[in-house]
């Protein structure tokens, strides 16, 4: 299997989000901080389909599990 090295911007682009750098600082600072309690993908600000998605990539470390930790880093 090719890993593929997934950046942030990729991440927002695949969750159906503005992805420029601009707009994801943007997005960081409105939704920061999520309690360290409340997981990633549990968190209020995601669609139903985004939730899924982060989820099943996190629970099965897929491509995407870099940049969700990022992001997931940066919100915590």
């Amino acid at each position: 299997m090719k890993h593929v090295n997934r950046s942030l911007e990729d991440l927002f682009a695949q969750l159906g989000l503005k992805s420029d750098h601009e707009s994801i600082e943007q997005f960081i600072a409105q939704h920061h901080p999520i309690p360290n309690e409340v997981a990633l993908y549990r968190a209020t600000i995601w669609t139903p389909a985004q939730r899924t998605f982060l989820k099943e990539e996190i629970i099965g470390d897929g491509e995407w599990a870099l940049a969700i930790d990022e992001l997931n880093r940066r919100l915590h």
